[in-house]
């Protein structure tokens, strides 16, 4: 059993499935005979190397050269499905396409993806900080992303999951489709964006394997009770509440290093998000419109027309827009209150980090986030005819 895990663990398995798909380290020997004592750079494809400089114009090319990927790709095609696949499983997707799917097809899916998305998340994050295992070395892996965090599990696996399979178990009970075809295109996004962990050189296949296991570990245990929490979350005038002081609570609770690690700060922005989002639905259920489909469900999808389009991307456009708004207005005032009641300096980042600071500000300003997204973004789009 233990010589399955060192396998599945072991950086020279990442690294053979990189050479595999055509990804290599770029050649070193040509440069290293032109500059021996300069920094080593390298290029992508074709291993060329400027000629040898001095002085400051050349330490300024050696400190950009540092800064590119060390790598060859001889498979292009493989090399962009799977870059393409890692970005779908970045916070910076979900937290646009959950969006997407309240704004365009039906708030009620946006919230079970919402929740499942939170929980996934927090599980993988704690996890990666209290198991603190690295991830593959270099060499002879090579490193397409660069991250200060743990390994142990891949939280991009787990989201993937998570996400794909509840939007599969949730959506037949409110819109009309094949669910074999869901079924495929869910284990298709999961199968790519665990793929691209390896691929990227982020993570070994274990950790993938065990982010994939907790996901569906965790599917499965909370699917009975789905329909129960989802009528718990929206009518217990409890609800408000426990959706704001327990995400905030695991927050602050969150697992210390001995390091700064943007683990934390991700973990609150997601929490944040949920936070925001279950009170904006509390919220709606009491003032009447939560902007879901008239049934009887499922409900069958009209045909994409010019004009459904149009209106998708438009509803899109501005509700992106409002979001980054209310970004940037909750973080400009949360970040200053919180500095001068600490007593320290805007510009100074190590105390901008400390967990009374960095907490409460992230916290503060994804929930507004949520909260603008759930309740106040629909209501523009109504007064501005877009619904």
């Amino acid at each position: 059993m233990w010589s399955v895990v060192s396998y599945l663990s072991s950086s020279e398995l990442v690294a053979g499935f990189q050479r595999t798909c055509g990804l290599f380290p770029a050649p070193r020997a040509t440069h290293e005979r032109l500059c021996p004592d300069s920094t080593r750079t390298h290029s992508r494809a074709n291993g060329t190397s400027p000629p040898c400089q001095n002085g400051e114009h050349a330490a300024k090319r050696r400190k950009s050269d540092a800064r590119r990927s060390q790598y060859e790709v001889r498979n292009w095609p493989l090399y962009y499905l799977f870059v393409a696949s890692a970005t779908l499983g970045n916070e910076v997707f979900y937290i646009s396409f959950l969006p997407f799917i309240h704004w365009n097809l039906d708030p009620f899916l946006c919230r079970r993806l919402v929740n499942m998305w939170a929980v996934v998340m927090y599980i993988g994050q704690v996890m990666k900080d209290i198991l603190k295992l690295p991830r593959p070395s270099s060499p002879p892996v090579v490193k397409l992303e660069h991250r200060i965090e743990f390994g142990m599990p891949s939280t991009h696996a787990m989201a993937a999951t998570a996400i794909a399979f509840t939007l599969l178990l949730s959506a037949p009970e409110r819109v009309k489709f094949q669910f074999e075809v869901g079924l495929v295109a869910a284990m298709v996004l999961s199968a790519l964006v665990s793929l691209s962990r390896l691929y990227t050189g982020m993570h070994s296949a274990l950790d993938v394997i065990c982010g994939t296991l907790i996901s569906a570990l965790v599917l499965v245990a909370s699917y009975p009770h789905w329909d129960s929490l989802d009528f718990f979350q929206l009518n217990s005038p409890l609800s408000p509440a426990i959706s704001l002081v327990l995400p905030l609570i695991l927050c602050y609770k969150y697992p210390e290093l001995d390091h700064y690690s943007a683990t934390r700060g991700d973990t609150t922005i997601i929490l944040g998000c949920s936070a925001g989002c279950s009170v904006g639905y509390w919220l709606n259920q009491r003032l009447g419109v939560t902007f879901e489909p008239s049934g009887p469900f499922p409900v069958t999808l009209p045909p994409m027309t010019p004009l459904i389009f149009t209106l998708g991307v438009v509803r899109f456009c501005l509700g992106l827009s409002i979001l980054v708004l209310t970004r940037q207005i909750m973080k400009w005032i949360t970040v200053r209150l919180l500095c001068w009641h600490y007593g320290v300096a805007l510009n100074d980042v190590s105390a901008r980090r400390r967990k009374e600071i960095e907490v409460p500000s992230k916290f503060c300003t994804y929930t507004a986030i949520g909260l603008v997204n759930s309740v106040v973004v629909c209501r523009v789009f109504m007064l501005v005819g877009l619904l």
